[in-house]
């Protein structure tokens, strides 16, 4: 490839990433998400942008760009122009010294917005207002109020980053720039901490949307994980109030996140959102896949209880709702059904008397051992049931058509397994059978990825998928009849879903 000499890159679009949680955003993707704000913003010299969670000040860099050219015809003299965009429009939160730093040399051009090489001139600080204040965390019974990681891992000195960050680790946001009134919060949040050093993370960047609302500006945009959509720990509630808010105007959805993120993987993609304070409506929703794009397309974001992203899939669900057929949840198992989780080895390898066959999952490889039916403490009932066993995991990137899950098989009465597998529960193996014959069909696995986000299809995810008569081998061309799926409806299932 030839480089032209005169060719310099943004070197903002060159960062590497310091985690796959904090996240840089490149400048093309800051100026999209700019770019859905109104025109008339950038000539207005009274309006304040905020952004809370600045890492590297590429958008408050672009703001400034666009300020700098917008007000040009009323401040016609450039320097006296900067110096009121720098010194009255423009503030940030950084999320650790370092980004403080960098933010400041994005832009002021001076780690120091007081230095002699800063294009502000009339800050007498260092931080101008871009700042960063070390805040530790609030502790209560081992967690923090705030952002609820353990103390015993976040508790770590004064020579360590304690990722308390400011915007998030307050009653009082408004306090944070002297009650200011904000017409514009952007940015990108960090999008979880391991809440006990990193075994389990929990997502945070949902309180910075959160306390950002709680600002009230005229504008809010922020790009976060599109996880929120249908799963997440701990996120219902903050799932239900976006789904519910109707000032959510725009959408664009990544479920590819390297697409905007390049070497970054963030599972189930990743989001960006244009809330309005002053006007409430359905939401133009686009989905990005590649060269694919789908939208914009008017929704009303709360139909269901979770978000279908692709709205080619909504008038299909309707179709299979409007028969208010039973839901299949009702002869599936819960999560860990029997009590035991993925990694339980009580049992042993070969059977004794009085031994019933336990299904697992190890190290990615499918087994069977032998378990004494009396260790069986929970869930007894089910025990004497045959079963139709699927892996509660499938990691089948992100790619289309996707699998969805993973192979099914049928398990004998009477049979147990691990935390691995989900099951449906029948009472013959004719039914088990038919049970397995569905699981395979495209028509199900379509269902269940209407509401499967991340790698693994927990029991939620089967809500939408109706029970059938359990005495046929099912197949989708008698599922896309009985339920009037047109032609290009059927079409669209198919590739979308691969065969099994």
């Amino acid at each position: 490839m030839k480089i032209q000499s005169n060719y310099n890159p943004d070197v903002l679009s060159c960062l590497a990433n310091l985690s796959s949680d904090e996240v840089f955003t490149p400048p093309s993707l800051a100026n999209q998400m700019l770019d859905m704000l109104p025109s008339d913003l950038w000539q207005n010299k009274d309006a304040k942008f905020l952004d809370p969670m600045s890492k590297s000040g590429v958008f408050l860099r672009e703001i400034a760009r666009r300020l700098v050219e917008g007000l040009e015809d009323e401040m016609p003299d450039l320097q006296e122009r900067i110096d009121h965009i720098y010194q009255n429009q423009l503030y940030g939160i950084t999320i650790t010294e370092l980004t403080a730093f960098l933010s400041r040399r994005s832009v002021y051009c001076s780690k120091k917005a007081d230095g002699d090489k800063s294009v502000a001139t009339l800050f007498k600080n260092e931080q101008g207002n871009i700042r960063f204040n070390r805040i530790e965390h609030s502790w209560k019974d081992s967690k923090c109020v705030y952002c609820n990681v353990n103390q015993s891992a976040y508790d770590r000195g004064d020579l360590l980053e304690t990722h308390a960050y400011e915007f998030i680790h307050t009653d009082e946001p408004s306090k944070l720039f002297n009650n200011m009134k904000w017409d514009v919060i952007v940015g990108n949040p960090p999008y979880q901490l391991g809440s006990d050093g990193g075994t389990r993370d929990i997502p945070i960047y949902n309180k910075f949307v959160d306390q950002a609302k709680k600002l009230n500006p005229r504008f809010l945009t922020m790009i976060i994980p599109s996880r929120w959509m249908a799963s997440g720990l701990g996120l219902s509630e903050f799932r239900r109030s976006m789904l519910e808010d109707r000032r959510i105007r725009k959408l664009v959805d990544f479920p590819i996140a390297s697409e905007v993120f390049p070497g970054v993987e963030v599972k189930g993609g990743v989001c960006y959102f244009l809330w309005v304070r002053d006007t409430e409506g359905d939401c133009a929703v686009t989905t990005m896949r590649g060269s694919d794009v789908l939208g914009p397309e008017n929704r009303n974001l709360g139909e269901y209880d979770v978000l279908v992203r692709d709205g080619r899939a909504l008038d299909i669900l309707r179709k299979v709702q409007a028969r208010k057929e039973p839901s299949i949840t009702e002869i599936l198992a819960v999560d860990k059904e029997f009590g035991w989780t993925s990694n339980f080895d009580g049992f042993h390898d070969k059977k004794k008397n009085g031994d019933i066959p336990i299904y697992y999952i190890s190290k990615t490889k499918r087994s069977t051992g032998w378990i004494n039916r009396p260790a069986v403490e929970k869930s007894p009932e089910l025990v004497d049931t045959w079963k139709t066993m699927i892996p509660q995991a499938y990691g089948a990137g992100e790619g289309i058509p996707h699998q969805i899950l993973g192979q099914p098989f049928v398990a004998p009465n009477p049979s147990v397994c691990t935390q691995s597998y989900l099951f449906v529960y029948v009472d013959s193996k004719r039914a088990a059978e038919s049970v397995e014959s569905y699981v395979r069909t495209r028509f199900l696995r379509f269902l269940v990825s209407l509401r499967k986000i991340t790698q693994h299809a927990t029991r939620s995810t089967y809500s939408w998928v109706p029970q059938q008569k359990w005495n046929r081998t099912w197949t989708d061309k008698e599922l896309y009849k009985k339920y009037g799926l047109t032609k290009e409806e059927g079409a669209y299932i198919d590739s979308v879903i691969r065969p099994m």
